[in-house]
């Protein structure tokens, strides 16, 4: 970040730009404390740059929201998580969000009249502001923030209607982000739905439907059909290496973890990269190529993905390689039952570990596989392919979303580009 102030802005340390900083407990008795309606429990998991995910959201008695009356939410607070792996993240408290409460994982920072919240939350969330909290963080193993690094955090800012100028340029980015996430997720269920329809009554033949069913392990399924052991409809199972691949910062090298492999999906965002010797090394096993199926063994167990096309690519710790047979199984309609939900099943009653699930190779070779004949493989893959297509449009949209809002912020948050205020804003801002 540039440390020449642009004319007219201020370096001002958080603590002079807040009336509270503050953090929340956990309710006397813990989760068992929880109801099922009531005040928002705002924890880490909550809280997100995009704004706030409510689906596993905790909620608290009115009367323990008021014992709890020093950690009471308002509207326009930042939220920003203190402690843990979600160290940094936050966001705004809108209008009209309710009444909310938080746990000690989270901490209240509420804006003065000098700063817009907006803005503040925007600015924390930048790439800069990031690196702020990365430095003052207490640790080296984001252990945590304390209040007073916090507060000596320092912003620089302009005048309060550019701050307000700003933060409505950006929250109509956010807001498209946020509305093309929705629209993903819409079309993830239904291709969810559409895939449990065509893995428990299949498509048919020659456009006559199946009539006939039976019971299998994995539920009810045309009679047609096959159950295999997935052993039986893989040629091999690579295990990965047992230790970490050397990382660089940046190469054509890159490096499959678990936590890029999500619901069918290689997710690209923080992937790693190694040297050509590190993957030459971590491929003498087996190169991973198109057709292959990634497939992790922990943390969590039972993601899977299809390998992408023209990728130089390998695998981290956890992982294992499935090379599906192509005379029994097709590798698009394989990596499509693996991610399904009668799969996920059978993954989770073959997986051991209480608090993080695992699965062993020899319980891998034992998942039930629905086995329909190839041709209908292919006429399910290509019915739920034309929903995906429809998601990788949108999050294609979504990527450019996210790299304009990163644009955005480096040049508005900075003052290299300013935006144009009302001279009578301008007086009011100085008077």
């Amino acid at each position: 970040m540039n440390n020449t102030i642009p004319t007219g802005w201020r370096s001002i340390a958080i603590g002079s730009l807040t009336t509270k900083i503050g953090s929340g407990i956990t309710p006397r008795g813990g989760s068992k404390s929880y109801v099922t309606s009531g005040v928002k429990f705002i924890r880490s998991q909550n809280v997100h740059f995009y704004g706030f995910s409510l689906n596993n959201v905790a909620y608290i008695s009115p009367k323990t929201h008021l014992s709890m009356a020093g950690s009471m939410v308002a509207e326009n607070d930042v939220l920003l998580n203190i402690t843990g792996a979600s160290i940094g993240r936050c966001t705004y408290v809108p209008p009209g969000f309710g009444e909310a409460n938080i746990n000690q994982h989270v901490c209240i920072l509420r804006p003065n009249d000098k700063i817009e919240s907006r803005y503040l939350s925007y600015w924390l969330s930048s790439s800069f502001g990031q690196d702020a909290i990365n430095i003052y963080q207490a640790g080296g193993n984001r252990e945590g923030l304390n209040f007073q690094q916090i507060r000596s955090i320092c912003i620089d800012v302009p005048p309060l209607p550019e701050q307000q100028e700003v933060a409505t340029i950006l929250s109509s980015v956010y807001n498209l982000i946020e509305t093309t996430r929705t629209q993903i997720n819409k079309l993830k269920d239904l291709k969810a739905g559409i895939m449990q329809e065509l893995l428990t009554k299949g498509i048919g033949s020659m456009g006559v439907p199946h009539t006939e069913f039976k019971d299998s392990p994995v539920g009810r399924i045309p009679a047609s059909w096959e159950i295999k052991k997935l052993e039986e409809v893989i040629d091999e199972i690579v295990d990965c290496e047992h230790k970490t691949v050397p990382y660089v910062g940046q190469s054509k090298y890159l490096v499959v973890r678990t936590t890029n492999v999500r619901n069918g999906e290689l997710i690209y965002d923080e992937i790693k990269y190694t040297t050509k010797e590190g993957y030459e090394a971590w491929t003498k096993r087996a190169t991973p190529s198109f057709g292959d199926v990634f497939f992790t063994r922990e943390a969590p167990a039972g993601e899977s993905c299809m390998v992408p096309r023209d990728l130089q690519i390998c695998m981290g710790q956890r992982m294992v390689l499935l090379r599906p047979d192509s005379r029994v199984v097709l590798p698009e309609y394989f990596s499509l039952f693996l991610a399904s939900e009668p799969a996920k099943l059978a993954i989770y009653e073959l997986s051991i570990g209480t608090t993080v699930s695992r699965i062993n190779i020899e319980d891998i070779k034992k998942i039930p596989c629905i086995t329909p004949p190839l041709s209908e493989q292919e006429s399910i893959f290509n019915a739920v392919e034309s929903v995906q297509n429809s998601i990788s449009s949108k999050q294609r949209k979504l990527d450019s979303l996210i790299s304009v809002k990163k644009a955005l912020m480096q040049d508005l948050l900075t003052g290299k580009v300013r935006v144009k205020i009302d001279e009578k804003e301008k007086e009011s801002a100085v008077a």
